[in-house]
């Protein structure tokens, strides 16, 4: 177990074995989760939660299937298009 002292600003050090463990680097946003043991740090999600409502929307696309190679291809017209813009 390791141990880590509260600074007078508030801060602490998350020890270098914990960090790596978790795969958190500097700048890693943490939510502080107040709990009645302790305090539970966790990586903050990347995006906001969803729904299915949310997020079903394109779910009734009755077209044909696109192949990988298609959408290889969409993907770097769109990056070419991007970059001519500037």
């Amino acid at each position: 177990m390791s141990t880590t002292r509260l600074s007078s600003k508030g801060q602490v050090i998350i020890p270098k074995t914990v960090r790596e463990s978790h795969h958190w680097r500097s700048g890693q946003t943490l939510e502080v989760i107040d709990t009645p043991d302790g305090v539970l740090l966790r990586s903050k999600a990347p995006f906001a939660p969803t729904s299915l409502d949310e997020v079903a929307g394109s779910l009734p696309y009755t077209g044909p299937a696109i192949s990988l190679d298609e959408m290889e291809d969409a993907i770097a017209a769109g990056v070419r298009d991007h970059h001519d813009r500037g």
